[in-house]
């Protein structure tokens, strides 16, 4: 057991990390076109841009991402995870440089009803056009807390983590079979064994939760088609959480080493920053941290403190017994 909690952490370093310098790669060019990403394209860690930060600075992405961790190292507790957010948003908790300067309008909505109602199962967005990436964005730590348990229970938690801001089951699908595709990664398989797999596998267990395949069918092209056979011109990288999901599994499954998919990602335009973020965690953890460019996670806001949290987190995970 402990070889194997020590290969799951192992993993769990290099997704974190890869997350992070993801973000903070894709904050300057946030909302550029690919147009104007190819005429300037992304070489190094860059800062200032769209939100005149300083080089190295994550954004919401990365902070939700840590709150949910934090709390995590604690046991599963929603109400806990919405506190955590609640305190990002209003009191500047998990902010690289002390204040928050970028959110999405249905998450900044949802963590006000969640502090108004205190009920986690109300709080997130549930109407069809509150579909945006703000759950799929800061969902994977979660895979490692749950990693072992049933389908039914990670099916479950995973819905509710998403719930919190993001309660429509297509923003919760789109976390589910992010996670799951991560499952396959984490079980020692080649990204394109996990591909195939996932392709064979999910559209049959789909069929056990009515209110999820609903939605597969807005998943077709990952589901149903294959991803790798579309080429960059029909991939998007907006807001939309179908088209984060896509963007960053084809970023990944196309390029091979941790730098390649995040500047794909990043060169798609728009969502820079959280298409980064999601793919960069699926890389960081395929490729591990050492494939990182060390120059750009050098650079990132409070290391030492991202690092910290790291380490806590491991530490939780294996008196849980994960």
């Amino acid at each position: 057991m402990e070889e194997e909690v020590k290969w799951y952490t192992t993993q769990l370093s290099g997704a974190i990390w890869g997350l992070v310098v993801g973000d903070a790669l894709g904050v300057p060019v946030e909302f550029k076109s690919r147009e104007y990403l190819e005429q300037y394209p992304l070489q190094e860690m860059t800062g200032y841009g769209t939100h005149n930060q300083p080089p190295g600075t994550w954004s919401d992405d990365s902070s939700l991402t840590f709150c949910l961790m934090e709390s995590l190292c604690l046991g599963y507790n929603l109400s806990d995870v919405g506190q955590r957010f609640v305190r990002w948003l209003y009191e500047d908790y998990w902010t690289p440089h002390g204040k928050v300067f970028d959110v999405g309008i249905g998450t900044s909505q949802a963590i006000a009803r969640f502090r108004s109602s205190q009920d986690p199962h109300i709080s997130g967005n549930t109407t069809e056009s509150s579909n945006g990436n703000g759950s799929l964005m800061r969902i994977l730590p979660l895979l490692f807390y749950i990693s072992q348990l049933a389908r039914d229970e990670r099916f479950k938690k995973i819905g509710e983590v998403s719930a919190l801001t993001h309660a429509h089951p297509r923003s919760q699908l789109a976390c589910v079979l992010y996670l799951e595709y991560i499952r396959y990664l984490l079980a020692g398989k080649t990204k394109e064994e996990a591909y195939q797999e996932f392709r064979k596998d999910l559209p049959s267990q789909l069929l056990e939760f009515p209110a999820l395949d609903r939605e597969r069918r807005q998943f077709h092209l990952l589901l149903e088609e294959d991803i790798r056979q579309r080429d960059w011109s029909e991939i998007s990288g907006s807001g939309y959480v179908v088209d984060s999901l896509e963007a960053s599994l084809w970023c990944f499954l196309k390029k091979d080493s941790y730098e390649a998919c995040v500047k794909a990602a990043i060169h798609l335009g728009e969502d820079t920053d959280t298409t980064a973020a999601i793919t960069g965690g699926l890389a960081g953890l395929y490729y591990g941290v050492a494939a990182i460019p060390p120059s750009w996670k050098r650079s990132l806001a409070r290391p030492g403190d991202i690092e910290d949290l790291i380490r806590r987190f491991e530490q939780a995970l294996r008196r849980a017994g994960v």
